[in-house]
């Protein structure tokens, strides 16, 4: 049984089930007037460069998107990453690589460090004279060293995922704690001014109240959970003990372009459109009645960037979703739809990873202190997805035997 929270004032808690229905306000808009990476130009088909129909949510004031134009971190991103050296872990992965694209557009000098367990080079632009690709493990702090010297922020995204993590804890431990750790002392020893730590939703567990808050209980049930909270509370002790500035940004159920369906550990998101444009049936694990809190890369990164620069994120940890919950069901006949497979969902027994009945966060705090909202919509998400499968990966042939 879930006991009700009492939403803040002037945010009113959202019904579940509602991904579709628009926040009031439209505002014609280019969807990157708010995340200045144009991502789109590189990954997007040209199709969707042209301005959309998007809204605000009605809560926010009028004013925001002039405040955050204005006075807001968003305006500071050319100042603060153009010529400067950034480090981004795990950068040739989905979301890392996104996150160096953003960068990239910002004439920023990226460094990636990755292992390319599950890493693509697909991922990474093609012969850009900002980027530099280093094929090495957090594991190793020599590289890490070596990597870190002379950087002025490090997005620290290289981690075993959930399905990996459980199956081996031992690398587990090894890659998401141990690696983790190799990159704080790093950046302690040789002065980087801040570390950005991704971590997930998942070490909130079962949550006992919705939408889950950043202070709320944590619940770790899995050793992927285990090893990203013993990340996030590596930050905290640098911070309190070494001085060493860091943020953490929770990361909910994110999906989106570069997330590919032939990588094994990819997400049910890629899973689902993967079978529907194969005119197969999605598999749904139990009865499809759980819920998450699906969150569009592009929005994700647009966050993860904020929490690079923004002063009020010294030593924060952030909710990064879209305060909506939805249903797995809801999400399956979503994309049957946007494909227009001929085929219904087909159900089986419940997965032994990640069996969390309900989830969804709030984000007030990150909306509040970085002036940060999601931009899309899921079901703008999926269609944008779906054009970029269609776009990217239907037009290659398989890789056989491709890893992870």
């Amino acid at each position: 049984m879930f006991k009700k929270r009492v939403a803040p004032t002037g945010s009113p808690r959202k019904r579940p089930y509602d991904f579709f229905q628009q926040p009031a306000g439209p505002v014609a808009l280019c969807p990157f007037a708010l995340c200045p990476f144009a991502l789109c130009a590189d990954i997007l088909p040209t199709q969707f460069a042209a301005p959309l129909k998007v809204s605000l949510p009605a809560s926010l004031p009028a004013q925001w998107l002039a405040t955050k134009s204005e006075h807001g971190a968003i305006m500071n991103y050319p100042q603060r990453f153009a010529g400067q050296k950034i480090v981004v872990t795990g950068g040739a992965g989905f979301v890392g690589s996104n996150v160096v694209r953003g960068l990239l557009a910002e004439n920023a000098r990226v460094v990636v460090l990755d292992d390319f367990y599950t890493g693509d080079d697909d991922n990474l632009p093609v012969g850009s004279p900002n980027l530099d690709v280093v094929r090495g493990s957090v594991t190793d702090f020599d590289v890490v060293r070596q990597v870190v010297e002379g950087a002025g922020l490090v997005f620290h995204l290289a981690a075993r995922n959930i399905i990996v993590s459980t199956r081996n804890p031992r690398e587990d431990y090894e890659v998401n704690i141990g690696g983790t750790l190799n990159v704080l002392l790093a950046a302690r020893e040789l002065n980087v001014p801040r570390v950005v730590y991704s971590s997930s939703t998942s070490v909130y567990g079962n949550p006992r109240y919705l939408p889950i808050n950043e202070d709320d209980a944590t619940n770790m049930l899995s050793p992927y959970a285990v090893s990203k909270f013993a990340g996030e509370n590596y930050c905290k002790a640098f911070y309190e003990s070494y001085g060493l500035s860091s943020a953490v940004v929770r990361y909910s159920n994110v999906y989106g372009t570069a997330q590919r369906p032939d990588n094994p550990y990819c997400g049910v998101v890629s899973k689902f459109f993967e079978s529907a444009m194969n005119g197969e049936s999605p598999r749904i694990h139990g009865d499809g009645e759980q819920t998450r809190d699906f969150t569009y890369i592009d929005d994700v990164v647009e966050a993860t960037l904020l929490a690079g620069i923004s002063p009020k994120a010294d030593g924060q940890v952030y909710n990064v979703g879209t305060g909506r919950e939805v249903t797995v069901n809801q999400l399956a006949r979503a994309i049957i739809e946007i494909t227009g497979a001929k085929v219904d969902p087909a159900y089986v027994d419940r997965r032994d990873i990640d069996n969390i009945r309900r989830r969804v966060v709030n984000i007030e705090k990150i909306r509040r202190e970085l002036r940060w909202i999601p931009t899309f919509t899921v079901e703008q998400g999926l269609r944008r997805t779906y054009a970029w499968l269609v776009e990217t990966v239907q037009k290659k042939a398989p890789r056989v035997g491709e890893g992870a």
